[in-house]
């Protein structure tokens, strides 16, 4: 959020243009010109919605697993 409202204003009160908005920052010109259409008082969305992967029921099993897998010994611990 602070860095959409520091390009709105170099861009509105500064007068700098949006290639240099762009290498100051080094957001892409096409995101800083998405920022200055959008009206006054909106949030930038910059978070993804969380995908569904074919791995997503079976989630909590091996969560479970990787916790129980944390707690064994590793090979190095084991005494030859």
């Amino acid at each position: 959020m602070v860095m959409y409202a520091k390009v709105r204003r170099m861009f509105f009160r500064e007068h700098v243009s949006i290639s240099e908005i762009g290498r100051r920052t080094s957001l892409s010109r096409n995101t800083i010109k998405k920022w200055l259409r959008a009206p006054d008082g909106t949030k930038p969305t910059c978070c993804r919605a969380r995908a569904i992967v074919k791995l997503t029921p079976f989630e909590a099993r091996l969560r479970l697993w990787l916790e129980a897998d944390a707690h064994r010994p590793s090979a190095t611990d084991v005494p030859h």
